[in-house]
């Protein structure tokens, strides 16, 4: 490996494991950022996730995601998906999953000296088919506060929350995580995470997960992403997400 190629793997190695974590841009990770969509533009993604535990298969095929800048600072968000499970010798159930439901607002602008922050609530909508175990009658709700600084071509985001959890066996718990990625070019930029949650249940335990990723920019509107990891410490064995992003606002129709 070329030396210059070699330092920059190195530097981003230690900038993932040793940048200070403080106490699910998005996608393809499950971290966030706290930076909107531009004012009166969109993103719509054609996604995927999958989830492998000693549970089974899980995981949504497709969902649809559409985030809209609807006003300065201000971003809607909404996932729709079709969800499946399959328990370990048990039958493949496929239909309706939960709607994701949240609004992302920047309350402070990134300056050379400062990085940008904002928050972004979700609310877990309970729309799942409940018949074949794809939802509930309960309604998780998620308050994270996100920071991002973008250095160079080197842009870092995290932060994390509180998820109220409701439902009998269900714990409140905690979201924690950070994100780093490294802008090759305009087009390639991989990236990785780490994330830390609190038990989920009652008689659940903490996870400590990792994901590496890539986002590729095809063109200025189109974008495809993609992540995959699993639990270092937790049930996890894998979990990865795949996406089509299409972006576009007025500017682009002019």
């Amino acid at each position: 490996m070329p030396r210059k190629s070699l330092a920059s793997a190195v530097a981003f190695l230690l900038l993932v494991f040793f940048v200070p974590i403080p106490l699910h841009a998005g996608p393809p990770y499950i971290t966030d950022d706290p930076e909107p969509v531009e004012y009166r533009h969109w993103e719509i993604y054609l996604a995927s996730m999958l989830f492998h535990d000693d549970s089974g298969w899980s995981g949504t095929l497709p969902h649809a995601e559409v985030n809209y800048g609807a006003a300065p600072n201000l971003q809607i968000h909404i996932i729709a998906p079709l969800s499946f499970m399959r328990p370990p010798g048990g039958p493949f159930q496929y239909g309706n999953g939960v709607t994701e439901l949240g609004a992302k607002y920047r309350f402070i602008q990134e300056t050379d000296s400062r990085p940008q922050v904002g928050i972004f609530p979700l609310v877990e909508a309970p729309t799942g088919d409940r018949a074949k175990g794809l939802g509930t009658v309960d309604t998780p709700v998620f308050l994270p506060i996100w920071l991002q600084k973008t250095i160079g071509k080197w842009q870092s985001y995290g932060g994390g929350g509180y998820w109220f959890n409701p439902g009998a066996g269900n714990r409140n718990y905690a979201q924690l995580g950070w994100q780093a990625q490294y802008n090759i070019d305009e087009r390639w930029s991989p990236g990785a995470e780490l994330l830390y949650l609190t038990p989920q249940t009652d008689d659940g335990a903490a996870r400590v997960s990792f994901n590496a990723g890539m986002v590729v920019n095809i063109t200025e509107n189109h974008h495809l992403m993609a992540s995959i990891g699993r639990d270092m410490h937790g049930p996890m064995l894998m979990q990865s997400y795949l996406a089509y992003q299409l972006t576009f606002g007025p500017k682009d129709r002019k």
